[in-house]
């Protein structure tokens, strides 16, 4: 993967406190998921502007009374932020994570603490299995203190189980805790120690609200931004249904890498990880087996490439044509599971159209994606 990767981002000028604070009103506000702030920030250059037409755009997709998040509850946050020590980072500032900057889903904000630097380091994820066995453990805080040893940064999402054990690892040279929660809340409590430790040694960080418990829909979240800031993501132990295999597929479209343990064929456990190797992901027994996955030269491209797939730019759609898609979207949907092809064809739109609005709608916590091509609405 390139080094470019880890290059500063190129900033035109910091961001003033009003700015700071509006954007983070914007994205706390009522309706206002990812792609909707960066579609926001394009067409109104700033979160200011934009915090000014929200009601009249709500009204425009059918949203009555519609008012933007009060200003006490960001005030409150913000307050929240200095008890705790936590710092802002907003998308395309200085200190913001390269790795991130260039997402289609780039986290709009992130509340950090402990040390930036780390941030601007050469990354690896490393996730697995929460029931993990004393194999797996043992294999994830050793494969965590070689690649920390060779000079990566372990980020992990601080669970219990593999997670646990990679940011035990990786301690001594700092590791990354990326928590689906608010940046205080430690989730589980049994690792209430540990994250005292990575905020001596290491960086917590989190996009959710200080003070936010964690809930389901935010553990999905949370790990695109695991493996956004890595240049690979390992697995160790993973179910055939699991948040590491949620992270191994957001790796993949992120354009990183895919690296796995294997383990026995019986064991529930590895079964995630086997089959991550059968479908092409690189079988890793050591830290010198991520190091030369990683460091492989790109293959040359093709003579003649082909067209490459990218949806298309959030400014070719207008906010409203874009609810009104959404709303289609939500109107074909219920509780029943429905074929994503299928879904496509009554809406007579092309999957280029239709799957970066699905994926938006999927990290709202609106839609749940399935096995098999399966869509469902979230009530």
């Amino acid at each position: 993967m390139s080094q470019d990767l880890f290059a500063q981002p190129q900033i035109t000028a910091p961001l003033s406190s009003e700015e700071r604070f509006a954007r983070l009103r914007l994205f706390r506000s009522r309706r206002v998921g990812v792609a909707t702030f960066h579609r926001l920030l394009q067409e109104y250059g700033s979160a200011v502007r934009a915090l000014e037409a929200l009601p009249q755009i709500a009204q425009s997709a059918g949203v009555k009374e519609y008012e933007a998040c009060p200003l006490p509850v960001v005030q409150a946050e913000i307050s929240a932020a200095k008890r705790t020590g936590a710092k802002l980072i907003c998308h395309g500032e200085a200190h913001y994570p390269m790795a991130l900057n260039d997402l289609v889903d780039a986290p709009p904000l992130l509340w950090t603490r402990g040390d930036q630097t780390l941030l601007s380091q050469p990354v690896i994820a490393l996730v697995g299995a929460r029931n993990a066995s004393s194999l797996g453990t043992r294999m994830g805080r050793k494969l965590a203190a070689e690649l920390s040893e060779a000079g990566f940064v372990v980020v992990s999402g601080m669970a219990r189980g593999v997670d646990a054990a990679a940011h035990q690892g990786a301690l001594e040279r700092g590791t990354i805790a990326a928590l689906a929660g608010g940046a205080d809340v430690i989730y589980p409590t049994e690792n209430t120690e540990l994250a005292r430790d990575i905020l001596d040694q290491g960086l917590i960080i989190s996009e959710q609200p200080i003070g936010m418990q964690p809930l389901a829909r935010h553990f999905p979240l949370r790990n695109r931004i695991i493996s956004g800031l890595a240049q690979a993501v390992v697995v160790v132990e993973a179910a055939l249904k699991s948040g590491s295999l949620i992270t191994a597929k957001n790796a993949l479209d992120q354009g990183r890498e895919v690296l796995a343990v294997p383990g026995h064929p019986i064991d529930a456990r590895a079964s995630g990880c086997n089959a991550l190797i059968r479908d092409g992901a690189t079988l890793i027994r050591n830290a010198a087996d991520v190091i030369e996955a990683i460091s492989l030269p790109e293959p040359s491209p093709p003579p003649t490439p082909p067209e490459p797939q990218v949806a298309p730019p959030p400014s070719s759609r207008t906010l409203e044509e874009t609810a009104a898609l959404h709303q289609q979207i939500l109107d074909r949907l219920g509780p029943s599971p429905l074929a994503e092809d299928q879904l496509i064809r009554d809406l007579k739109l092309s999957a280029r159209h239709i799957n970066p609005e699905l994926t938006t709608l999927e990290l709202e916590g609106r839609i749940e994606r399935r096995s098999g091509g399966l869509l469902t609405l979230i009530r």
